[in-house]
């Protein structure tokens, strides 16, 4: 099942996706870097393909002709946010006033 990055309503698979395609939900661009199954943060200019220019506006429709709709939700998230979140209640507790 595809759906939005932004709102994450459910899209029907089979549905084409071009550059003037939007949600029907909350209106946002459909064919952007966010919705793509190659789009990996960290990666060079954020995606996996050999792309020839970074694309700056990851939320906002292009014509990048690698793009295909990623399946499913919103990645979940790695061990290295939870890792982090641990940090910083470690740290606030450094300065906990009350405890």
């Amino acid at each position: 099942m595809r759906t939005c990055h932004s709102c994450g309503a459910e899209l029907e698979d089979r549905m084409e996706v071009f550059r003037s395609g939007v949600c029907p939900k909350c209106g946002k661009d459909l064919r952007v870097c966010l919705n793509c199954v190659f789009y990996s943060p960290g990666a060079h200019w954020d995606c996996r393909e050999n792309i020839p220019e970074a694309v700056r506006d990851k939320d906002r429709a292009n014509f990048c002709d690698y793009f295909r709709f990623r399946q499913g939700g919103a990645a979940e998230p790695g061990p290295g946010r939870a890792k982090k979140e641990n940090a910083r209640d470690a740290f606030e507790q450094l300065f906990d006033r009350d405890g």
